[in-house]
Protein backbone atom coordinates (compact mmCIF):
# COMPACT_ATOMS: atom_id res chain seq x y z
CA UNK A 1 0.00 0.00 0.00
CA UNK A 2 0.91 3.62 -0.50
CA UNK A 3 1.11 6.30 2.29
CA UNK A 4 1.65 9.97 1.93
CA UNK A 5 2.70 11.83 4.26
CA UNK A 6 3.81 15.85 4.50
CA UNK A 7 7.66 16.68 4.88
CA UNK A 8 8.82 19.95 5.97
CA UNK A 9 11.79 21.79 6.32
CA UNK A 10 13.72 20.14 3.71
CA UNK A 11 16.24 23.11 2.51
CA UNK A 12 16.87 22.14 -1.57
CA UNK A 13 15.91 19.44 -4.07
CA UNK A 14 19.19 18.07 -4.01
CA UNK A 15 18.47 17.25 0.10
CA UNK A 16 15.09 15.40 -1.11
CA UNK A 17 16.48 13.56 -3.70
CA UNK A 18 19.66 12.09 -1.00
CA UNK A 19 16.63 11.56 1.35
CA UNK A 20 14.59 9.66 -0.69
CA UNK A 21 17.69 7.55 -1.65
CA UNK A 22 18.11 6.81 2.16
CA UNK A 23 14.73 5.97 2.96
CA UNK A 24 14.11 4.28 -0.42
CA UNK A 25 17.06 1.21 1.06
CA UNK A 26 15.02 1.01 4.77
CA UNK A 27 13.88 -3.12 5.11
CA UNK A 28 10.08 -2.74 4.40
CA UNK A 29 9.82 -0.04 2.25
CA UNK A 30 9.18 -1.17 -1.82
CA UNK A 31 9.34 2.60 -2.83
CA UNK A 32 9.96 6.38 -1.94
CA UNK A 33 9.38 9.25 -3.63
CA UNK A 34 9.68 12.77 -2.14
CA UNK A 35 8.54 15.89 -4.19
CA UNK A 36 10.64 18.60 -2.72
CA UNK A 37 7.91 21.62 -4.40
CA UNK A 38 4.78 20.46 -3.21
CA UNK A 39 6.56 18.94 0.44
CA UNK A 40 5.13 15.56 -0.16
CA UNK A 41 6.72 12.26 0.79
CA UNK A 42 4.98 8.68 -0.82
CA UNK A 43 5.97 5.38 0.34
CA UNK A 44 4.96 1.60 -0.43
CA UNK A 45 5.08 -1.04 1.91
CA UNK A 46 3.23 -3.72 3.43
CA UNK A 47 0.34 -2.42 5.32
CA UNK A 48 1.54 -4.99 8.33
CA UNK A 49 4.93 -3.37 8.05
CA UNK A 50 3.95 0.29 8.00
CA UNK A 51 3.84 0.73 12.01
CA UNK A 52 7.69 -0.87 11.57
CA UNK A 53 8.62 1.33 8.72
CA UNK A 54 7.47 4.40 9.57
CA UNK A 55 9.34 4.44 12.91
CA UNK A 56 12.44 3.74 10.74
CA UNK A 57 11.57 5.78 8.47
CA UNK A 58 11.19 9.17 11.03
CA UNK A 59 14.25 7.77 12.72
CA UNK A 60 16.98 8.31 9.22
CA UNK A 61 15.36 11.35 8.58
CA UNK A 62 15.82 12.94 11.67
CA UNK A 63 19.42 11.54 11.39
CA UNK A 64 19.69 13.03 7.81
CA UNK A 65 17.91 15.78 8.33
CA UNK A 66 17.28 17.11 11.36
CA UNK A 67 15.33 20.35 10.93
CA UNK A 68 12.77 18.18 9.03
CA UNK A 69 9.16 17.41 10.09
CA UNK A 70 7.29 14.21 9.16
CA UNK A 71 2.96 14.15 9.14
CA UNK A 72 1.01 11.39 8.15
CA UNK A 73 -1.46 13.03 5.68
Amino acid sequence: MKYHFEIKGLDCANCAAELERVIGKIAGIKEANINFMTEKLIIECEENEKVEVVEKMKKVVHKEEPDCTIKEI
